[in-house]
């Protein structure tokens, strides 16, 4: 709703993309209820809708001229595996980023190209040839312009996986090429994920993408401060329409008012 209210409130236009590369975790019935959802609470939106689903082969084209400029290496390494490599006594307390725990580089410099790995981007590599990381944030956490040292991007983020394997890309990637794709100028989105923007950044000056604005907001949090999320089985706005709540209400409750026409 706030994404939507700052788009018309610039005279631009608000986009829908449905973000559907984890086919195993997408279900045509729980995109109905987007549609739905946003509908019943007044946004409206360009059809027909970008499907990532649909944009498979830009994403490998992209990993492709990562991969020619040096900056990607195949990993083999389990969820486990990380967690036991970077939990080791001679590592220190696990250091957490915005993908979990932060990569020790296990294959970084295996000599070997298996098949059906996952694809790391080359962290310190990529700082080389992109090491301005300023944007601009118009959020709830700054305001003005962000810059991250790349000493943090090496400690804090570490070789991110730029193509997992039973997806051929990422949600980073993705959604680097995608927002270009789509000119978007302004990206909205909650504050657990300004950690995450850094690594977009790089993404954009590695494969010549513009970098938009972005606007980090606070999260919408339960009576115990707990961030309400699909993952914790949070309400959904259709049990809130079925107890007969209104948009309106739903407004008044996050403290938005309704948008000029």
């Amino acid at each position: 709703m706030l994404s939507h209210d700052m788009a018309r409130a610039g005279g631009g236009r608000f986009l829908l993309r449905i973000e559907d590369i984890d086919q195993g975790r997408s279900r045509p019935r729980w995109e109905a209820g987007i549609f739905e959802d946003l509908a019943w609470l007044g946004l409206d939106w360009p059809r027909p809708v970008m499907r990532q689903s649909r944009r498979l082969e830009t994403y490998r084209e992209a990993l492709g001229r990562l991969t020619a400029m040096g900056l990607t290496y195949p990993c083999t390494c389990s969820r486990r595996d990380i967690r036991a490599a970077a939990s080791a006594p001679q590592e220190g307390v696990p250091l957490l980023g915005p993908d979990g725990v932060v990569y020790p580089g296990t294959c970084k410099h295996a000599d070997r190209d298996p098949e059906g790995a996952a694809l790391r981007l080359h962290m310190d590599r990529a700082l080389a040839m992109a090491p301005d990381l300023r944007f601009e944030e118009e959020g709830d956490i700054a305001a003005g312009t962000v810059e991250v040292p790349p000493e943090r991007m090496l400690e804090n983020v570490g070789d991110i996986v730029v193509a997992r394997r039973d997806m051929g890309t990422s949600y980073h990637l993705s959604v680097a090429l995608d927002d270009a794709a789509q000119g978007i100028t302004h990206v909205v989105r909650g504050e657990d994920l300004f950690e995450a923007t850094p690594i977009h950044v790089l993404l954009q000056r590695l494969l010549g993408l513009a970098t938009p604005v972005y606007h980090h907001h606070r999260l919408i949090r339960d009576e115990t401060g707990q961030r309400l999320a699909k993952r914790d089985a949070a309400r959904e706005i259709a049990a809130y329409r079925a107890d007969g709540a209104t948009p309106a209400e739903i407004r008044a409750t996050l403290g938005l008012s309704f948008p000029a026409p």
